[in-house]
């Protein structure tokens, strides 16, 4: 089960979106260190002139940040189980739900002057809104600094000021550096651990977290992600064990079941010293949303204080 939505959700997300993976909720770029990657049509290459009053986000990172900035210029997202209670988008129409891709029709009656995509899951509707002249951008989120951003580039778009956001962002950050050594691990067959190169990966490196995979590169299908065997997480021995649930937000329970039977499992000083953590797929894999990636760090500052 884990193995198929990791596989899945991550392989389309963490390639890109973060990169971006499930459907246009997803946001996790490539292991690269651009910031936001705009489409290759000319028209899209820049900002659209002027501000938008009329914007859909086919991520769920996008919207949040926009209906941060001014809640008045959001019109249409993506559906999303972080926005399921959430009033500020309780009347908003949803173009998209689950893993099916947008809805153009739906898109198109909204009359949006600018949708934003994920790279990687967006691009060809994306592309299909360019051609009816449609003013769009694709965004890539893979760390600290592009999420800032990310941030600057959408308040740019429709005219509102992003500091009080870049500001709430600072908070989240540790007040003191951790020199513990951890793993996160988000599948287990295969063994899958985010290296430097990935949301995850960046998010340990802000709070200095020594994240053993940090550097370990390999031929895993997903961007940013290693795969490990049983002997290398035993050889690597981390004080701290982070467990990820599924995107859907299933219990943690399976996974940490089959971890268990794992001959090496309680072998690790992790285990023995019950340092192990659950953390959601949203805010450590994904950042998924500002209160995602909030809920994330208070957790890492907890894990290691």
């Amino acid at each position: 089960m884990y193995r198929r939505w990791i596989l899945s959700a991550l392989a389309i997300l963490l390639s890109v979106v973060l990169t971006a993976c499930t459907t246009a909720t997803t946001q996790q770029p490539q292991a690269k260190v651009a910031n936001i990657t705009e489409t290759t049509n000319p028209n899209s290459q820049q900002l659209p002139k002027g501000s938008a009053k009329r914007v859909v986000a086919l991520s769920s990172l996008s919207a949040d940040i926009i209906s941060q900035l001014d809640k008045t210029k959001i019109v249409g997202i993506t559906g999303s189980r972080l926005f399921n209670n959430d009033p500020r988008f309780k009347d908003i129409p949803r173009v998209s739900e689950g893993q099916s891709p947008p809805n153009l029709e739906k898109i198109v009656a909204l009359k949006p002057d600018l949708v934003i995509g994920a790279e990687g899951f967006s691009n060809i509707p994306i592309q299909k809104l360019q051609q009816l002249g449609i003013p769009t951008f694709l965004t890539k989120v893979n760390n600290w600094e592009s999420l800032e951003e990310l941030t600057k580039t959408l308040a740019k778009s429709i005219d509102a000021n992003p500091q009080p956001l870049l500001n709430r962002y600072k908070k989240f950050l540790p007040d003191k550096p951790t020199q513990t050594s951890a793993l996160v691990l988000v599948s287990r067959q295969p063994i899958l651990a985010p290296n430097k190169n990935s949301w995850a990966g960046d998010l340990l490196a802000k709070f200095q977290v020594k994240n053993l995979a940090a550097e370990l590169q390999g031929k895993s299908p997903i961007s940013g992600y290693v795969t490990l065997s049983a002997e290398k997480v035993l050889e690597a021995n981390p004080e701290v064990i982070i467990l990820v649930n599924s995107p859907q937000g299933n219990s943690e329970a399976a996974l940490l079941d089959s971890l268990k039977k794992e001959a090496f499992w309680q072998k690790l000083q992790a285990t023995e010293k019950n340092r192990v953590y659950v953390f959601d797929y949203y805010g450590l894999v994904n950042p998924g949303s500002i209160d995602a990636i909030e809920k994330a760090c208070q957790q890492l500052k907890q894990a290691f204080s």
